[in-house]
């Protein structure tokens, strides 16, 4: 069986000798495990399901790994199919996260999606629990982190409410995290950001991944309201806020299959800065990656599929299967071209600006190559 002391310990000296803990933020982690922040219940997240950990051997091992320990299913529901709606997040990506956010002393911090309140555990040690608020929208889940952070020696200001909104009252905060999945920054926290403050947070997207963003606010002029903007950081994927959750889409019609030939092999947009790059000049269309066993093993596939009813799927041998209207991969082609003549942007040369009535998405400075996110 794993000691959960030396389990935590182990994890710890993994991020830190990784490089993603400063000596401040190692001592932190060093006082804040999260085993802590776990209720009796916990799961692990399988390809198809969420399994519940059933043995105290498992959940030692898993506890002390690093993954996310998922911790609510179905929104609580009982009897549901088994999907994850809140977890412990991976530590390697709350420390990822955290380094970005380069919090200083005596700053104000407001967390988006408190589920076990293990970050605003971790923010309220280094900081103090009086410079930080964390909003939840599942009021069952706030009163858990509640009981795990007052165990813990912290009373941060807990909030009820949906993180789309942030929270006025408390505003403005020096820094933002969110750490639950936007489909687009809401202005709400832009808003409640003071000039200079950092807004560090994952977004989703359907074209493939997901994405860190790191938002620096700007200073509102008499006649202007104010922006924020930054480059991404790195993939991410974490469970989607509540208000942004997408839809099941509609299935392409493949009543009328069509078979050509391509250049961009599927295995050249499974790339984090095509991704983004796609992902903004085709706000409309859905790619996810697959696998087929091919003679080497298993190729790469992807299937894309966009909400009018076409979609297409490409092997690693260059077959493209379309079906519907539209040409949905000859879209993805031309888009590749564009990005290739732009010699590959990775995710480093991109970035996010934010203002009242748009989020575009720029190419190496942000008054570069720009794109309205719809």
């Amino acid at each position: 069986m794993t000691d959960p002391q030396e389990g935590h310990a182990a994890l710890v000296r993994s991020l830190d000798e990784r490089g993603l803990l400063t000596p401040e933020w190692r001592a932190v982690w060093e006082r804040t495990p999260r085993q802590a922040y776990l209720p009796e219940q916990v799961w692990r997240q399988d390809p198809d399901r969420c399994r519940p950990v059933t043995t105290a051997e498992e959940r030692g091992a898993l506890v002390s790994s690093d993954k996310p320990v998922v911790t609510q299913v179905d929104d609580g529901a009982a009897d549901g199919p088994g999907v994850a709606t809140s977890s412990n997040s991976m530590p390697s990506m709350v420390a990822r996260m955290l380094g970005l956010l380069d919090v200083r002393d005596g700053q104000q911090v407001l967390e988006i999606g408190t589920a076990t309140g293990h970050v605003a555990g971790l923010l309220s040690a280094r900081l103090g629990d009086d410079r930080v608020t964390s909003v939840e929208i599942d009021a069952s889940l706030a009163a858990h982190a509640e009981r795990y952070l007052s165990a813990a020696g912290y009373r941060p200001r807990l909030v009820v409410a949906d993180g789309e909104h942030g929270c006025p009252a408390g505003a403005p905060y020096d820094r933002i995290i969110a750490t639950c999945a936007l489909r687009h920054v809401p202005y709400a926290l832009v808003q409640q950001l003071r000039p200079g403050g950092v807004l560090v947070a994952p977004r989703m997207g359907d074209f493939w991944c997901g994405a860190l963003v790191r938002l620096t606010a700007d200073e509102a002029t008499a006649d202007e309201d104010g922006t924020a903007s930054g480059s991404f950081a790195g993939s991410a994927a974490y469970m989607p806020m509540r208000s942004h959750r997408g839809t099941t889409g509609v299935t392409p019609d493949t009543s009328s299959p069509r078979s050509r030939s391509t250049e961009v092999l599927p295995q050249e947009t499974l790339t984090l800065g095509f991704a983004l790059y796609a992902g903004a000049r085709l706000p409309d269309v859905t790619l996810i990656e697959g696998r087929t066993e091919g003679s080497q093993g298993t190729d790469p596939r992807v299937w894309v599929h966009d909400s009018r009813g076409s979609g297409a799927i490409a092997d690693a041998d260059g077959t493209v299967t379309e079906f519907g209207e539209c040409s949905l991969w000859g879209d993805v082609e031309a888009v590749w071209r564009e990005w290739d003549e732009l010699d590959r942007p990775t995710d480093a040369d991109m970035g996010l600006t934010v203002t009242k009535t748009s989020e575009r998405v720029w190419v190496r400075r942000p008054t570069g190559v720009m794109y309205p996110v719809e």
